[in-house]
């Protein structure tokens, strides 16, 4: 017991260093201390079950409750009854983390915060990983399998690093699995009791052995080839030689937060973790000479497909050198103003991007790791990412007027910019289009006409949730159903103006906030935004804001893009603030905002209404049902089993008496002869298996090499005592298995269902409580039978595998084939 206990924490310790690779993807280590504390737990009760001799099932149900506790005690949901013990509500708790854990999931890029659901989900995970560590190694004493559920831990961290899997984190598991291992071994033979070398020398336990050692090295070398094997070989990974390379980068990363390539980001889902959450969380502060900022963006989506759009991949020059001046390529007559500005990124936001103003000309504290793409106008790195970055840059700030957009010419056929007019072909989409655009001369207006098509006044409103369509075309469903966010605004209306002919693109980014003191606005999570962008020649790239003034906190207008849902204006009261009655200007904006959120979708804001959710009581209630179901399943098998033994033992008709040579006298009667016999040789065996189930049931020793006779003897003796009635039920049981099995004529089966009654009723008195909860409940007898039918499949099936294999190497041996075809 003492080696079991030993390998047991040992099993846990294992798991987890299992763990380690996790820390690739969480920012803290909050997730260790947790899952430390639930498998402490886990070990610690299994140690107690163990100490008390309890069955493997006893031993996994209490690792199963020590883990419950532990996650009732990390995770309280404020419902837990005294002593922090779970409660219905505690399961409506875990319910809700899980839910929100698959949210968090699809939302949140590597590295993920301290989440609760993300926390719960993998404490969960670990805990239970631990559970099946222990029942392989310690309990069934297969350590070698234990390593499955180990790799599943490392899979996580695997299915997230889809391009580079840290190595490290590896070779630390790989450590575990192989203490694991040799745990296991040192316990077996310890309880042999000595080692041998390969001489067949005997050794003692602490002395090195040379097959022992061999088998250390041979398991550390195939350890270190498999760390080092993907790293010398190229494309294979990138996580540990990555870190010491100073290059460029080659821009092959996952784009995910926080490392590889901004061209493989999704920029509305990975944003969407940002803007889903229910807390409000500061991303960003930043402090400007403009007076009247506009949107920070962050990135540029351009690649129109069937699906939607999609990211390229950026490309250009270190930004800490001179960055193109953006007033050489722009018509005269636009004003354009340098303004400076000082962003503090805050360690909520983990992106290979930096949030910048459009147009920058110079940056001060940034490495050569961050580049500056000209034509998408933002900053990214291959190599590093945006947490808690804090750098300053200056830059331009352009202004056009409606008149001078008018004067744009259209962009000749051969213009490479023209690429980003391509649409996929919606016929629905292009009538609409060719509708707006009837009638307009200029580029401005045709865009103008496209801008001002998402207006109230044509039936587009803001909300949260949108309406499914039957057209399977999304953009169609939006232009039908006129409900959406600000996502759907953005790409909707940058599809319409590529399809008038137009380039036209999305960008990614934040709006300029509400909160600010003085010339500096602290921007969060709802304040992340999506907005169109237009290409008109000499004027580079012109932004304009389809979403609904009234859903994005911090959205600003400008004159050539107004805002098409305002109201006229009016000289407003003296004191009065503009706002509509009833409603505080200062949390207006926010309790609009909040309208924007949708969890399932990509770039939204605010909390949004949750959507009344089904009772989950009756879900408890089947639950708890089915698991009382599975738990009497044993003893409804039992009774079953009974009962048709009891059926058997009904004689067809009356049964004919005669004497029987060596019978006393009383005993005549109970002889059957003629067709009865088989029916009466069947009652006796039917008869005699339930009282060795009863027997196994309150715990009676049952040996097999015993005759009928014998054991009803010994039974008398050291069981029934002097209980006569019982003793003579449990005799008269004996004899006519006795006689069933070896006399030509068997005794009559009428008598032993009430002998059978009687020696049940003695050993349950005999019987302590425990033992008569089990037979009832779990019967002993039952579980036998399942065990060993288990193993007579199993080594039926392992001894057809090997008929199978020596047939399929006899037939198919490479001997016999070249025998036979030497003979030819």
């Amino acid at each position: 017991m003492i080696g079991h206990r030993s390998l047991g924490f040992v099993a846990a310790a294992a798991t987890l260093l299992a763990a380690a690779p996790l820390s690739t993807i969480f920012q803290r280590w909050t997730w260790l201390i947790e899952a430390t504390l639930a498998v402490a737990v886990v070990a610690g009760v299994a140690a107690l079950t163990r100490l008390v001799r309890a069955p493997l099932w006893g031993q996994i149900l209490g690792m199963l409750a020590g883990l419950l506790l532990a996650l009732t005690w990390i995770f309280p949901g404020g419902t837990e009854a005294l002593l922090f013990l779970p409660t219905p509500a505690t399961f409506a708790h875990f319910g809700e983390l899980l839910s929100a854990s698959a949210q968090d999931m699809r939302s949140y890029g590597v590295k993920v915060p301290d989440t609760e659901p993300l926390l719960f989900i993998t404490v969960l995970g670990i805990g239970g990983v631990a559970v099946l560590v222990d029942v392989l190694a310690v309990g069934l004493r297969r350590p070698a399998l234990a390593g499955l559920p180990m790799l599943a831990i490392y899979s996580v961290p695997v299915a997230v690093y889809v391009d580079s899997v840290p190595a490290l984190p590896f070779a630390i598991g790989a450590a575990g699995y192989l203490w694991l291992l040799i745990s296991d071994n040192v316990d077996r033979v310890r309880r042999f009791g000595r080692r041998f070398t390969g001489e067949g020398r005997d050794i003692d336990v602490w002395e090195a052995s040379p097959l022992a050692a061999a088998g250390r090295r041979l398991a550390v070398l195939g350890v270190a080839l498999a760390v080092a094997l993907p790293l010398a070989v190229p494309g294979m990974t990138g996580g540990l030689l990555n870190s010491f390379n100073s290059g460029t980068g080659d821009g092959t990363g996952t784009g995910r937060p926080g490392q590889g390539s901004p061209s493989r980001i999704d920029l509305f889902a990975a944003l969407s973790g940002q803007l889903n959450q229910t807390q409000v969380m500061d991303l960003v502060k930043v402090t400007t000479t403009d007076p009247d900022p506009f949107y920070l963006r962050l990135g540029v989506v351009d690649d129109l497909r069937p699906n939607g759009f999609q990211a390229r991949p950026p490309t250009g020059q270190p930004a800490n050198r001179t960055l193109p001046d953006p007033s050489e390529r722009t018509a005269r007559g636009v004003v354009q103003r340098t303004y400076r500005a000082t962003v503090e990124v805050s360690k909520n936001l983990n992106m290979p991007m930096l949030p910048v103003y459009t147009e920058p000309v110079r940056t001060e504290d940034l490495s050569g790791a961050w580049l500056y793409d000209p034509n998408m106008q933002i900053l990214f790195s291959n190599r590093d990412n945006s947490r808690g970055k804090r750098y300053a840059f200056d830059f331009v700030r352009s202004t056009y007027s409606p008149e001078l957009l008018r004067q744009v010419r259209p962009l000749p056929s051969d213009h490479p910019i023209k690429r980003l007019t391509v649409t996929p072909a919606v016929r629905q989409v292009d009538a609409l289009v060719k509708e707006l655009v009837q009638g307009k001369q200029t580029e401005y207006d045709k865009v103008l006409a496209i801008y001002d098509h998402f207006s109230a006044s044509n039936g587009f409103s803001y909300r949260v949730t949108t309406e499914e369509g039957s057209s399977g075309e999304e953009i169609v469903d939006f232009l039908t159903n006129k409900v959406g966010y600000c996502q759907q605004y953005a790409a909707a209306m940058a599809w319409l103006v590529r399809a008038a002919g137009i380039p036209a693109r999305v960008a990614v980014g934040f709006t300029r906030g509400s909160s600010a003191e003085g010339n500096t606005y602290t921007l969060t999570n709802r304040n992340l935004h999506a907005w169109t962008e237009v290409y008109f020649d000499g004027m580079g790239w012109v932004p304009f804001d389809a979403t609904p003034a009234y859903g994005v906190q911090g959205s600003t207008r400008s004159a050539w893009a107004p805002d098409v849902d305002a109201p006229e204006p009016a000289a407003p009261a003296p004191g009065a603030s503009g706002a509509p009655a009833g409603v505080d200007p200062s949390t207006g904006a926010q309790q609009r905002d909040n309208a924007d959120r949708d969890p399932d979708s990509g770039l939204s804001l605010g909390a949004g209404e949750q959507a009344p959710q089904a009772p989950v009581w009756p879900w408890w209630v089947a639950g708890g049902l089915a698991l009382l179901l599975l738990l009497a399943f044993p003893a409804l098998r039992r009774l079953a089993l009974r009962r048709r033994r009891q059926a058997s033992r009904r004689p067809a008709r009356p049964a004919v008496s005669t004497a029987v040579d060596g019978a006393a006298p009383g005993d005549a009667r109970m002889v059957v002869l003629g067709a009865d016999e088989d029916r009466a040789r069947a009652d006796a065996h039917a008869a005699w298996d339930e009282l060795l189930d009863t027997l196994v049931d309150y715990g009676v020793r049952v040996i097999g090499t015993e005759t009928p006779r014998a054991t009803a003897d010994r039974l008398v003796r050291a069981e029934l005592g002097e209980n006569l009635t019982a003793g003579d039920a449990v005799r008269l049981l004996g004899r006519a298995e006795e006689r069933a099995r070896y006399a030509p004529q068997p005794l009559t089966g009428e008598q032993l269902h009430p002998a059978l009654r009687a020696v049940r009723t003695e050993l349950a008195s005999r019987a302590d409580r425990r033992t008569r909860l089990l037979a009832a409940v779990l019967p002993p007898s039952v579980l036998l039978r399942w065990r060993t039918g288990l193993a007579d499949r199993s080594s039926s099936v392992v001894s057809t595998m090997s008929q199978s294999r020596y047939r399929l190497l006899r037939r198919w041996s490479p001997r016999r084939l070249l025998a036979g075809r030497a003979t030819r």
